[in-house]
């Protein structure tokens, strides 16, 4: 195939993914937007199998054939709740992929420079290796380098997440004797080794680096609280986009550096912008919490009083403004549709039903606008944090599901409360607040809640779904 037609097809697909990044930012158009980064991978995948640098056809279709029935297999099985977990998976098979790429490249040329024989004699990318001079080589060698030593920190960083998210990993910090000390000597090792692989002495270099990133990788991902782990999951989707671009630069693919600088800057952008929806230190969170202090939150006097469906159901026929705060309790609960079907019979009866939903919301960026889209739930009703936080005073009931964190005073009122300064959806300024939670425990992130004790909140306890079913056969 023609040189020219692959780079316009590159190129096509490459707009078709910036398209597809820029109509994620609306609901209305994202499942266009969806469409669009199909076509572009589909484009991508057609034109790099038959654009005339692969090879081995015989074993290239059957992995194809394999890859796609395991990915249309998981995508059938995988719960909503559960796509926070995915997408760290796939992070890691990511990074492993721009080890596995980068070891290789590093043996091809190891065969080239032994290679004695006529250049033509060679194919695909070993003679791509061949053609280059002493120079390119050297550019080379450094962008093998970055691509595992990236590769690997996002292959272990992201099965650490994996592991935390689905809950087979403990959430809470955990650090070896030693912390960030042992990540510092890990890193200078590691550039050692860089020097001496730059110079000539062989793989064993990139094997032991390899290692040693995928121990920062793990060390640092372990370091992180669960409160942290939707910003975790953005960072790791950052760091496999420079891996798969540093992997593009080595392999000469265009459209790989291209859309791995995509998905680098974009999971960077997107991980800032949730560090500061929740008042961390960008530098800190992706260090392992580097630097941070241990806080003794203050003692909460009070009880919880507890609430019946019926009486849920006497205050919201009573109001007129009721705002919805979802959390991952109600992903959890798969209570999305419940609260669709509620949503509707309130507004048939006239009254005023919006949604709050806080940046990191969830275990995932946009897990509850995707959850609210998925039950239906009409996109003008579904407000962001700052467009809703000054409504708080004038709604007479708000309906939290299953949040913690982002409804919590402490972040305003506690100094030394693990998130004092992080921006919280205000919903204690209304006049009633129901919080449907399973019981009096603090949660996944552990840190306890003065809401849950304030005189106008009643605890509608039980499963969010099985509360709120119960509650749909009081509402007319």
């Amino acid at each position: 195939m023609e040189y020219g037609l692959v780079s316009a097809a590159y190129i096509s697909a490459s707009v078709l993914f910036i398209l597809s990044l820029g109509g994620l930012s609306n609901q209305e158009k994202a499942k266009r937007a969806v469409w669009f980064g199909i076509a572009g991978m589909g484009l991508s995948v057609f034109f790099t199998v038959f654009g005339g640098s692969s090879g081995n056809f015989w074993l290239l279709f059957p992995m194809i054939i394999i890859g796609s029935v395991i990915g249309y297999y998981v995508a059938q099985k995988v719960e909503m709740t559960e796509m926070p977990q995915l997408v760290a998976a796939l992070h890691s098979f990511v990074g492993l992929a721009a080890v596995f790429i980068g070891i290789n490249a590093q043996l091809e040329l190891s065969f080239v420079e032994s290679f004695t024989g006529n250049i033509n004699e060679l194919s695909g990318f070993t003679k791509k290796i061949a053609s280059k001079d002493s120079a390119e080589i050297s550019i080379m060698a450094v962008e093998i380098f970055l691509g595992v030593f990236i590769g690997a920190i996002t292959f272990t960083g992201s099965v650490v997440a994996f592991g935390k998210l689905s809950g087979k990993i403990d959430g809470k910090v955990y650090k070896l004797p030693g912390g960030h000390g042992l990540n510092l000597v890990a890193l200078v090792i590691s550039i050692l080794l860089g020097l001496l692989y730059f110079n000539g002495s062989g793989i064993w270099t990139i094997i032991i680096m390899s290692i040693l990133a995928g121990f920062i990788g793990w060390h640092l991902i372990m370091g992180i609280g669960g409160a942290d782990m939707p910003v975790v999951v953005s960072m790791l989707n950052s760091y496999s986009g420079w891996a798969a671009a540093a992997i593009g630069f080595t392999l000469g693919n265009d459209l790989l550096i291209v859309t791995g600088a995509l998905v680098g800057s974009s999971g960077a952008i997107l991980s800032y912008i949730m560090c500061k929806a929740m008042n961390r230190h960008f530098i800190s969170v992706i260090l392992g919490g580097f630097g941070s202090q241990v806080q003794t939150e203050t003692e909460i006097d009070g009880e919880q009083i507890a609430i019946d469906a019926d009486g849920v159901a006497s205050l919201l026929n009573d109001a007129d403004q009721i705002i919805i705060v979802p959390g991952y309790g109600m992903a959890v609960a798969q209570a999305q549709q419940t609260v669709s079907e509620l949503t509707r019979r309130l507004r048939a009866k006239s009254k005023k039903v919006r949604f709050g939903i806080h940046p990191v919301a969830g275990r995932l960026p946009g897990h509850m606008n995707v959850l609210l889209a998925e039950a239906k739930v009409p996109y003008d009703i579904v407000l962001e944090m700052d467009e809703i936080n000054d409504d708080f005073p004038d709604t007479d009931v708000v309906i939290v599901i299953g949040s913690n964190d982002i409804v919590n005073p402490a972040a305003q009122d506690d100094p030394n409360s693990p998130i004092a300064g992080m921006p919280v959806l205000e919903v204690w300024k209304s006049k009633n607040v129901i919080v449907s939670k399973r019981g009096q425990g603090t949660g996944y992130s552990g840190i306890q809640n003065p809401l849950f004790f304030k005189e106008n909140t009643r605890m509608f306890y039980g499963d969010a779904k099985q509360s709120l079913d119960s509650l749909l056969t009081k509402i007319d």
